[in-house]
């Protein structure tokens, strides 16, 4: 190949070479635009920013307004009347007998003398076996062994004592059932319409820790026609007063704290009031039950326990009284404000805020002082659903 061949092959390829990196005139057009479309962009996305930093410090530092003058309301008088809360109840009032005596006879049971919850004294018959009278008398020890003539121990000293409580002459209750401790069984005998043996067979007295007392016979076993061989322990003693409890849910229990005043109407109608003590939680049904005792810390019931049913459980309506009744000049608690030193106050229907002290509220309404009567006073306006 010539040099000069040569040489132009090297010009084309300069050429060409500058050509390929030169813009085109469209694209050396197009460059200015996409500079300006660059720079408004820009621009736009500061400008936003700037806005929501303005609208955001405002927002934050602007007080805020008061819910009496940012939506309607309407205003009512401040009048005399009362507050307070309760919730009616049924109070469970339950009998515990404990076992505190045993059967010492054998044969049929031909009678039952006594009722649950019966007051029972020294000499009392609570049922027959093959129609001999089986008597309560007052001991610790319990009933073993036939006691006649010349028997000594303190059993002997239980029945001594019974005798002479029942007006026999046993002389003194010295444990020694000497000729007048004999005589004076032989009287009672006469006297209950029982062979005058001189002794007292085992099953003729039940020993009970205390007397007199309530008691409630084990109805499962001393009943007309059936049989007891002995060793059954079929007098149950009760105590003082039943067991009144209250059961109730969670939430309920959260707003009965101890020393809550209960009003209980009693069987007969009258009431009887009542406090409340501690809470348990009853694992079978999760039920919290609130257990009870009188206002003046004795029994619930006090002299009338006998009206409630020994059998069962009997229960009571009940009124619990979870914020008791307070009388004086009455707002819608709506009507409260609070400034941000905690100042309570209402509004008056100049715009004026009153200072007040809050007595009770319950139910949305609010006992005040500071504010006399028949002030109006504003309350939001309750926007209507429909």
């Amino acid at each position: 190949m010539s040099q000069t061949q040569t040489r132009r092959d090297a010009e084309a390829l300069v050429v060409a070479d500058a050509n390929a990196s030169a813009p085109t005139a469209r694209e050396a057009a197009a460059q200015p635009r996409r500079s300006t479309v660059a720079w408004v962009v820009a621009v736009l996305a500061v400008s936003v920013a700037v806005v929501a930093v303005v609208w955001a410090v405002l927002t934050v530092l602007r007080p805020a307004e008061d819910p009496l003058e940012a939506a309607g309301y309407a205003t009512v008088a401040v009048a005399p009347g009362e507050v307070g809360s309760s919730l009616s109840l049924n109070t469970v009032a339950v009998w515990e007998p404990t076992p505190v005596g045993v059967n010492g006879g054998a044969g049929v049971v031909t009678g039952v003398c006594v009722s649950a919850g019966d007051e029972v004294r020294a000499g009392d018959v609570l049922y027959t076996v093959d129609l001999r009278p089986v008597v309560i008398a007052e001991g610790a020890v319990p009933a073993f062994r036939p006691i006649g003539r010349d028997t000594r121990g303190s059993d002997v000293a239980q029945v001594q004592r019974m005798l002479a409580a029942l007006g026999y002459d046993p002389g003194p209750a010295d444990g020694n059932a000497g000729a007048g401790t004999t005589a004076a069984i032989r009287a009672w005998q006469k006297e209950s319409g029982v062979p005058q043996t001189g002794v007292v067979d085992l099953g003729d007295v039940i020993f009970v820790p205390s007397l007199p007392t309530r008691v409630s016979l084990d109805t499962d076993v001393i009943a007309r026609g059936k049989t007891v061989t002995g060793g059954e322990e079929v007098v149950r003693g009760l105590p003082a007063a039943p067991v009144f409890t209250i059961p109730v849910t969670d939430a309920q229990a959260a707003m009965i704290p101890t020393g809550t005043p209960v009003q209980m109407t009693a069987p007969d109608g009258t009431v009887w009031d009542a406090v409340t003590t501690d809470q348990t939680v009853d694992e079978m049904t999760q039920t919290v039950i609130i257990g009870l005792t009188g206002a003046d810390g004795g029994t619930v019931c006090g002299d009338e326990c006998g009206l409630v049913p020994v059998t069962g459980e009997a229960r009571l309506s009940s009124l619990i009284v979870t914020v008791p009744t307070v009388e004086g000049l009455v707002v819608p608690s709506a009507a409260l404000v609070t400034d941000a030193a905690g100042q309570i106050a209402v509004v008056n229907e100049a715009g004026v805020r009153v200072p007040v002290s809050v007595v009770s509220s319950a139910r949305g309404m609010s006992v005040i002082e500071g504010v006399e009567q028949g002030t109006s006073v504003r309350v939001p306006a309750v926007e209507d659903a429909g």
